[in-house]
């Protein structure tokens, strides 16, 4: 039977775009109050100016900045009081050969990919494990699962948040927190440089990409499972890119 999460706090990362707003909607209509989390205040203040029923909060970070995830945390917790659900989505991705790639942005990503998301959770578990309650969900990629040619240093952080996440959840699932990892192919955002709603139903209609809607509702699902059940690992894939 699915658990309800109206009245719940939800922090989520990424959230000015792709799938971060499309979970923002999608725990909006299921009444959570949420924290949200991205670059540009311009664009979170637009999400949340469309959702409806809930209680938001804005929060502009840079995440490469570890002092800026320490204040997101501790104004969502100032606000809120708590969080029940940490939804660790923002991510850059730049994919190319090893040989010709700039160890600037890589840096970059590695911050924002995997430090970032370390420093979050780190933030975060000490209230959940006083409560003995809570979700966290990672978003990582069918890079974190296989090897891609031309996605090395990517492939390589999705794999360093799979293998925290696992190792994570054995250590807090006696305080009754679930830990979870979403791992979607190609979705038609602008991470993967899709912003055309005609050029993004081409995609769906021939089966080759996944809309950010279609990962939040898994996530929707993994959160809304009763408390004895965890999904571990949820893998989606357009159809066409069983890879």
């Amino acid at each position: 039977m699915a658990v309800k999460l109206a009245g719940k706090v939800a922090l989520i990362t990424g959230a000015s775009s792709g799938i971060g707003r499309a979970l923002a909607q999608a725990l909006a209509a299921e009444g959570v109050k949420l924290a949200l989390v991205g670059r540009s205040a311009e664009r979170l203040n637009e999400v949340a100016a469309k959702l409806q029923g809930t209680e938001a909060l804005v929060l502009p970070a840079d995440l490469s900045k570890p002092i800026e995830v320490t204040r997101i945390v501790e104004e969502s917790l100032a606000r809120f009081g708590h969080v029940d659900i940490v939804l660790a989505n923002a991510g850059l991705y730049l994919p190319g050969e090893v040989a010709e790639g700039n160890a600037d942005k890589w840096d970059e990503m590695l911050a924002v990919n995997v430090n970032s998301v370390f420093r979050l959770i780190r933030e975060l578990l000490p209230q959940m494990i006083k409560r003995k309650a809570g979700d966290i969900i990672v978003t990582s990629s069918i890079a974190g699962h296989q090897v891609l040619r031309m996605e090395a240093v990517y492939s390589a952080s999705k794999h360093a948040v799979q293998a925290f996440a696992h190792s994570l959840r054995r250590q807090v699932a006696k305080h009754n927190v679930r830990v979870g990892a979403v791992a979607p192919g190609t979705v038609l955002n602008e991470l993967w440089g899709y912003r055309g709603e005609a050029e993004i139903a081409a995609k769906v209609a021939t089966r080759d990409g996944l809309r950010s809607e279609d990962v939040a509702e898994a996530v929707l699902f993994m959160l809304t499972r009763p408390p004895n059940v965890t999904i571990r690992d949820l893998v989606i894939l357009p159809q066409n890119q069983d890879i």
